[in-house]
């Protein structure tokens, strides 16, 4: 229930005074000629011509001194200061500001722009209109508070006060724009597949459900829209992408968000690596069009887009004998592989034991070389039991054309060279089902529509999925996926824990 404090009744109370005046306390519009960053880029030649601006925006925090004051507007583009005076525009126009503005107010100014003694550009008050009453204050010591569960179910707050947080999601809109410009230059054209699916596939991951009453039927919503849009391979199309959100009804932690933004493409007659090549390129051009320069920070450490040799590129098992010393190999039996390393892992003794060769491997990997990957690294052949939809090596049958992409120990992209045989695709989705009927809930489903897709031929291909969460992450140096998504995932409000460690799962 929205609480009510002696504060914010007050500021009712002033609506209510404002309504009985017959002035309404929301107006519908409003037309300002001047944002604020544009006063300051042109200030000398509208000071020198006293040409009149109006600038709208929402007030900071107000220095009164009796009949004159100073106070910041902020509107989209940034922060002005402006200056109030009796005498110096009109008396109901002073006598507003003086017994209804509150800091949180909307107002609009029309004035001239002039220098403080201070050098600061100011805008001088002429008029002054109330446009939008806030009867909620903004937190004292916004600053300074380190609720960031707070911050992020309030997270309208958040960007009024904090500045850096305005521009970390400045600069996401930016890294998804220059994805798109660097794709559709390269030829590769747009399409949206479905969010609602009767089928789910694309990755290993458990699904949202829905139901449709019309239908009767149930709907998931996807975890990815790689089935789909291999479709469009078939159909015809040469080079396809999609920049929109999947849904994966997983643990919610610093990196992981259940729901996603995720770009994916597939380009026809390519294998994995001329895709590596593709993402190595795209993700420095987009490193230079947001942030200038292909080298950054992340968390402490510089990374390097552009070294003299290109992305380092590892195969997983070459990984973990440069960081472990274990020498191992696919073929190995597990029990093998569990004498070597298994004291390496960190999991239930039930679960270690339990473990296939391949999750063994997997498993050290992730915990000993994931958090070693600062400098951008590609992470080569993976075994094929757990790339479903990959084709194999042609040199080792228990390997898959696939790789990852790490940096700033971030998993950032995954890729591999698509399976097209459609018998090979059905007795690998068989695969998936035997292990989803022994109680793997991330195994896939068998979409015989997508066999028959595949029945008609579709061409040698590669695909891709970049996270693009974790691209704003690494771009705005954000420690946590909720610091570059407007609106995450939270717990209820009641009982929940306050900080990102408190909800990691």
């Amino acid at each position: 229930m929205l609480e009510r404090s002696e504060l914010i009744q007050n500021r009712y109370n002033k609506v209510d005074a404002l309504r009985q005046k017959g002035i309404n306390p929301y107006i519908n519009r409003f037309d300002p000629t001047h944002s604020s960053q544009s006063i300051l880029d042109n200030a000398d030649a509208l000071i020198t011509s006293e040409q009149k601006v109006v600038i709208a925006g929402r007030v900071l925090t107000i220095r009164s001194f009796g009949k004159a004051a100073f106070f910041h507007v902020m509107d989209g583009s940034g922060k002005i200061q402006a200056f109030i005076k009796s005498g110096m525009l009109p008396d109901e126009d002073f006598a507003l500001f003086k017994e209804i503005l509150d800091s949180g107010d909307i107002v609009g100014i029309e004035g001239i722009v002039f220098r403080t003694k201070t050098g600061e550009i100011t805008v001088l008050a002429q008029r002054l209109f109330l446009l939008t009453k806030s009867v909620r204050p903004l937190p004292e010591k916004w600053h300074g508070l380190r609720d960031t569960d707070k911050r992020y179910r309030q997270r309208y707050v958040d960007l009024i006060v904090n500045e850096d947080v305005h521009k970390t999601f400045e600069t996401r809109s930016r890294i998804i724009s220059s994805c798109r410009r660097y794709l559709d230059e390269r030829g590769y054209m747009e399409v949206e597949t479905p969010m609602m699916q009767p089928i789910y596939g694309g990755a290993l991951a458990r699904p949202f459900v829905t139901h449709h009453n019309t239908l009767d039927m149930d709907l998931f919503l996807r975890i990815a829209p790689e089935l789909y849009l291999k479709r469009l391979l078939v159909g015809g199309f040469e080079k396809v992408y999609e920049i929109n959100r999947n849904f994966r009804n997983e643990g919610i932690s610093i990196r992981h968000n259940p729901e996603f933004t995720m770009l994916e493409l597939y380009t026809a007659y390519w294998d994995y690596k001329n895709t590596a090549e593709l993402l190595e390129e795209m993700i420095r051009t987009i490193a230079q069009d947001v942030l200038g320069d292909t080298k950054f920070i992340y968390q402490g450490d510089e990374i390097d887009l552009a070294p003299a040799n290109g992305w380092k590129r590892l195969t997983m098992l070459e990984a973990i004998k440069a960081e472990t010393g274990h020498d191992l190999h696919w073929d190995e039996p597990a029990n093998a592989i569990r004498l070597k390393i298994g004291h390496l892992i960190e999991a239930p003794e039930g679960k270690v034991k339990d473990l296939s060769a391949a999750d063994l491997i997997i498993e050290l990997f992730e915990q000993k070389v994931e958090p070693a990957l600062i400098q951008p690294t590609f992470i080569m052949e993976f075994p094929k039991s757990k790339s479903p939809l990959a084709k194999t090596k042609p040199d080792d049958p228990l390997v898959a054309e696939r790789f990852e992409l790490f940096m700033g120990k971030l998993e950032i992209a995954n890729a591999y060279s698509e399976l097209n045989d459609p018998a090979e695709q059905l007795l690998r989705f068989q695969e998936q089902a035997r292990r989803r009927a022994a109680g793997d809930s991330e195994a896939m489903c068998i979409d015989e529509d997508y066999v028959r897709a595949l029945e008609h031929g579709m061409p040698p291909a590669s695909g891709l999925g970049v996270g693009m969460d974790r691209v704003a992450m690494l771009f705005t140096d954000s420690y946590s996926v909720r610091d570059v998504i407007l609106f995450p995932t939270l717990r209820p409000e009641t009982g929940q824990p306050s900080s990102d460690e408190a909800e990691d799962e």
